[in-house]
């Protein structure tokens, strides 16, 4: 719904702007525009007023040899309350042109056309010398020197010994809008000659060409091809909705070739707004803007999913390979059993065996004895590689289990306090316990060994 929204507001926004472009007249190019032959136009609608000029302006270089230019500005006026006009296009195959169909309300009232092309002729015959270069009835300048900045000062100027009458100038946006140069009050410049001072309120990027004329007709001082460029400081004081462009619309003229193979440009009109293509690009911008929507959502949802996946713990005490069988416990929680010494075995000691000791009252004391078992586990459990061994002097148990592990001491205490302490006798006094500190005198230092 949004999307229909957002669609929607732009398309009116601009067929409102649009509405006041639409023309209520216009012209077609009935015929194929033929090197030397008759070319047709129609007026279309019926908001012209009569009489109806049509004016050809050469576009872009010659085709013949040595760039002879045998083209001239052709100003051909219609018949009293005719919209029809017949007339020879003598320019050569290949060479380029637009028309601007006006009326008596102002030029360029009927449209303008992009650049036509002009095909080979049917049959044989010419119009023109090839070999002659024409010139214009009279000749002006532009200052700066052949170029038009948008929205900057423009002097136009001529040798006014060579003009008839007034000198007047046309603006000719190919595919756009023309328009009558505005004529600000004459000056004389030494250097220059008769003009005056236009600022040109047309986008920065825009084809134009600039044709002059005097009583002789329009474009008998011929034309001028420029393209309006930004400056280098740019400035766009003197721009407006109005100001003049090369696309308000489709190109009037209909359907004319604007190539040498003959492709032909479709116009609607000259007036009519190219509102199809201005309502598909609204739509497309809403279809790319979607597209984008779209993928930034998916881009940020995968995002949220890789945060959201917890990482797996590793366990640094137990390392699965492959070589590990599933289900055990490792080897460092192996059980190491507790072994104790046959008791037919004699067990060295300290003292050499085993002795029960009494004290002065005759309690019997504990007994320490040094034994010697495995000192690394057994860690494919308890066998015949498992049993401890101990020093006796008697045989071994018999039992034939390889090379004997290294062994290491370990003391065992066992208790033999028979209880409590008998109770003096009644005629004498409990003996005073005296508690001395550990005289440390069986402690032996051990002699360091040297290396061999």
């Amino acid at each position: 719904m949004v999307m229909a929204v957002i669609g929607v507001v732009p398309i009116l926004a601009l067929s409102s702007t649009l509405l006041p472009l639409v023309k209520a007249y216009s012209f077609n190019i009935q015929s194929t525009p033929r090197q030397c032959q008759n070319l047709t136009v129609t007026i279309t609608g019926d908001g012209g007023q009569a009489p109806y000029r049509l004016l050809i302006i050469p576009f872009g270089p010659s085709p013949l040899p040595n760039n002879t230019e045998v083209r001239r500005i052709q100003d051909v006026a219609f018949g009293a309350g005719q919209t029809t006009l017949s007339f020879q296009l003598r320019y050569p195959e290949n060479s380029q042109f637009v028309a601007v169909v006006s009326d008596a309300s102002g030029f360029g009232t009927g449209g303008t056309s992009v650049a036509a092309t002009v095909l080979a002729a049917d049959g044989a015959g010419s119009c023109f010398d090839a070999s002659t270069n024409v010139s214009p009835d009279f000749v002006f300048s532009i200052e700066p020197p052949n170029q038009i900045v948008q929205c900057a000062a423009t002097r136009i100027w001529w040798d006014n010994s060579t003009v008839q009458g007034v000198p007047s100038f046309l603006g000719i946006i190919p595919g756009g809008q023309s328009f009558s140069v505005p004529q600000g009050s004459l000056s004389n410049v030494p250097s220059q000659g008769t003009g005056f001072s236009w600022t040109p309120s047309v986008r920065a990027g825009t084809t134009l060409i600039i044709a002059g004329g005097d009583n002789r007709g329009a474009g008998s001082a011929g034309s001028s091809l420029n393209t309006v460029s930004a400056g280098i400081n740019p400035n766009n004081d003197c721009l407006n909705d109005n100001s003049p462009s090369s696309t308000p619309g489709s190109p009037a003229g209909g359907s004319y070739p604007t190539n040498t193979s003959g492709a032909q440009v479709g116009g609607g009109g000259g007036g009519s707004s190219n509102t199809g293509a201005i309502v598909g690009g609204v739509i497309g911008g809403v279809v790319a803007l979607a597209a984008l929507i779209l993928a930034l959502f998916f881009f940020r949802r995968r995002s949220q999913n890789k945060q959201s996946t917890k990482e797996r713990p590793v366990d640094l005490l137990q390392d699965d390979d492959d070589t590990g069988h599933r289900g055990e416990l490792p080897q460092y929680y192996q059980p190491e059993p507790f072994m104790m010494p046959e008791p037919s075995a004699r067990v060295s000691t300290d003292a050499g065996s085993i002795a029960a000791q009494t004290d002065d009252r005759g309690r019997p004391l504990s007994g320490v004895t040094s034994t010697s078992r495995s000192g690394t586990p057994d860690l494919l459990g308890f066998g015949a590689a498992g049993t401890a061994a101990t020093s006796t002097s008697g045989s071994s148990s018999g039992r034939k289990s390889g090379m004997p592990r290294p062994l290491r001491a370990v003391n065992i205490i066992q208790h033999e306090d028979a209880g409590p302490s008998d109770a003096p006798k009644a005629d004498e006094d409990e003996p005073e316990t005296i508690e001395l500190p550990p005289a440390y005198t069986n402690i032996r230092s051990e002699t360091p060994t040297r290396p061999a």
